[in-house]
């Protein structure tokens, strides 16, 4: 049974920094994707970050683009998402994600989840 756990998340002042962690476990899981979505109280969940399962090709949301870093460590099924100058906007529920295959950044497309892990900015 694959799992996927989220923790990291918490209360940060406005410019601060979090390191949100994904572990993973239950398969290998060679040509997977890792992506980190995002979800606001009624919003739609929004595409943050993703990576290809060795860590060669990382992809962004513009919003988040030079302040968040995207990384895994594939030897410990563990992905990582490093955030910076966090604004208020970026409050949300995070979500990691994994795919077999290309990089998507349409949540419908992934069919593996966390359970998610909160952040909130403070301003």
């Amino acid at each position: 049974q694959v799992q996927l756990v989220e923790s990291g998340g918490g209360l940060v002042q406005a410019g601060g920094s979090l390191r949100l962690s994904c572990a993973a476990s239950g398969r290998t899981f060679d040509n997977y994707v890792m992506a980190w979505f995002r979800q606001a109280p009624g919003l739609e969940r929004e595409f943050v970050a993703a990576t290809t399962w060795n860590g060669g090709r990382t992809y962004y949301a513009n919003s988040v683009k030079g302040r968040f870093t995207i990384s895994i460590d594939n030897t410990k099924n563990t992905g990582f998402l490093q955030m910076s100058s966090l604004e208020p906007e970026d409050t949300a529920e995070y979500y990691c994600a994994l795919r077999w295959g290309n990089v998507v950044d349409v949540a419908t497309m992934y069919y593996l989840w966390g359970q998610g892990t909160q952040v909130t900015v403070s301003s």
